[in-house]
């Protein structure tokens, strides 16, 4: 299923909305007189994101800011210890996800009964033809956890690499300008604007700089420090026996920073996998921001193609700057995030780059 759900014929169907909520999103932050907090902001392009284009629903805005409170909680919740006492965080969390559900079974329920003016399937559409196909059609249970785990897979870690993709650009403006040099020599960057057309799947895989961008990112800062496998067969590491059955940890983290193919691992270069160099080509663990082997992160390519959208973006219609002296100290749990946020001042551009104000009620009202 979700294989289907991240194909190449799905994220062509899903870019085109991906892009209209990061339009309307940047408008927003440009029009906005102050400052924003961009950890949190990007939590919500990405909740929004998952909520109108992963998955379909309509829901009003204010409706929609209400749900990515509540969850929120649930997140914030979601590993606390299990102990089931009054005002703990279990029980909040516990809460939390009760008034998910219920927030999701009615949006479900919506979408089951309002399939005019479609112009795509989405991901919650595919998973619900799949159980059909296999004479299974799934019960309300089954697409609310289906729902919040599509959700919970777009949320945190896209908000963290977002994030870190910004303060990268403002770290390292000559990127930036690199990476606009690229769009308009490949025709997507005209006079400040994007070309309309210009934007497909496949313009966007062969902007090959952007792409060194991105997986500069994400070498560098990896959104989570590792994960876990199960030992399939005894095995010897450094003199030591790993039994077959136990649980072993893996550190992408440890493995970005110890791998000897990288030069100056501290270093934001994303030179580093251009052609000329291709740090990444030799061996097969020794960069992996996704995880590796048969369990590597399945909506890694829905990911990707986000963060090369916002780049694209940022590098074509916004001007921003650092609004605090400094920038802030980076904390790697639960994933890596500024502490206190980022706080970034955004303007918006007209088509010859130069400032302008907006504050229409009209830019900030589009929804997908």
């Amino acid at each position: 299923v979700f294989s289907k759900i991240f194909s190449h014929e799905a994220l062509e169907s899903y870019l085109p909305k991906i892009q209209l909520v990061i339009k309307d999103t940047l408008r927003a932050w440009s029009s906005n007189p102050e400052s924003i907090n961009v950890y949190h902001e990007t939590q919500t392009l990405t909740f929004r994101m998952a909520i109108r284009v992963l998955l379909g629903f309509r829901i009003p805005d204010e409706e929609l800011a209400r749900l990515f409170e509540v969850y929120q909680q649930f997140v914030e919740n979601v590993f606390s210890l299990p102990v089931d006492l009054p005002f703990s965080g279990y029980r909040r969390g516990i809460r939390a996800r009760e008034t998910l559900q219920k927030g999701l079974e009615k949006a479900i329920q919506e979408k089951l009964q309002n399939t005019q003016g479609k112009d795509y399937a989405d991901a919650l559409d595919i998973l619900i033809e799949s159980g059909k196909e296999h004479g299974k059609e799934l019960t309300m249970q089954e697409l609310k956890d289906g729902t919040l785990e599509l959700i919970f897979a777009a949320y945190a870690t896209t908000a963290s690499a977002s994030t870190s993709l910004i303060m990268q650009l403002l770290k390292h403006p000559r990127v930036l300008e690199k990476l606009r040099e690229e769009l308009r020599s490949k025709g997507i960057l005209h006079n400040g604007c994007i070309c309309e057309g210009s934007l497909r799947l496949d313009n966007i895989n062969g902007l090959q700089y952007l792409d060194c961008v991105i997986k500069e990112v994400l070498r560098l800062f990896t959104p989570i420090s590792g994960g876990y496998r199960t030992v399939l067969q005894t095995f010897e590491l450094d003199g030591f026996q790993i039994p077959k059955g136990w649980s072993v940890m893996y550190s992408i983290r440890d493995t970005h920073d110890t791998a000897p193919v990288f030069k100056d691992v501290d270093v934001f270069d994303p030179d580093r996998f251009g052609q000329g160099r291709s740090e990444d080509k030799d061996g097969r663990f020794h960069y992996l921001p996704f995880g590796g082997g048969v369990r590597t992160c399945l909506g890694k390519h829905l990911a990707k193609l986000f963060l090369k959208a916002l780049a694209i973006e940022l590098a074509s219609t916004s001007r921003f700057e650092l609004a605090t002296r400094t920038f802030p100290k980076i904390t790697l749990v639960p994933v890596v995030h500024p502490v206190d946020g980022l706080k970034v001042k955004f303007f918006g551009l007209d088509s010859n780059q130069n400032e302008i104000l907006t504050g229409t009620d009209a830019m900030l009202g589009a929804t997908v």
